[in-house]
């Protein structure tokens, strides 16, 4: 596995795009491993996104994650034989990016408990109480420009 992460290995697009891969990875990450009901994961909101689908050296997609058109990143989901090589963070910081060139100020997230290390790593301050989103506790986070 590539322990590099570069944007090259991250492809942009639009759900007709990237809605093979970043839906494998959803279903597998939530669905599979986090028993969120399929019918929970699966959102309108897909068809406006930005998205974000990472690759291995062999052309495997690993990671995902989109941008909303307010600013709000979500679905981020990495496999698990690819997480601690910096490919979720490579994500992150893409679609910050992009986020920042729409003329964004900031962006948010809500993100689990269990990932709120990662985010604030990334720059990100927690906001407000915790609160249940698909039976998993979440946190309210922003990142400003």
């Amino acid at each position: 596995m590539n322990t590099t992460i570069s944007n090259k290995n991250i492809k942009l697009g639009d759900w007709t795009t990237l809605q093979k891969d970043a839906q494998a990875i959803r279903y597998a990450v939530f669905v599979e491993e986090q028993k969120i009901p399929a019918d929970l994961e699966w959102d309108a909101m897909d068809a406006l996104c930005l998205h974000a689908v990472a690759y291995d050296d062999n052309n495997q997609a690993i990671g995902t994650g989109r941008l909303l058109p307010d600013g709000h990143i979500g679905r981020m989901a990495v496999m698990e034989s690819a997480r601690g090589t910096g490919i979720g963070a490579a994500i992150l910081l893409l679609l910050m990016e992009h986020a920042k060139q729409r003329g964004q100020m900031a962006v948010q997230l809500n993100a689990q408990v269990s990932a709120e290390p990662f985010y604030q790593r990334e720059g990100f301050t927690r906001e407000g109480e915790l609160f249940d989103e698909a039976g998993i506790p979440h946190v309210h986070m922003t990142h400003n420009f």
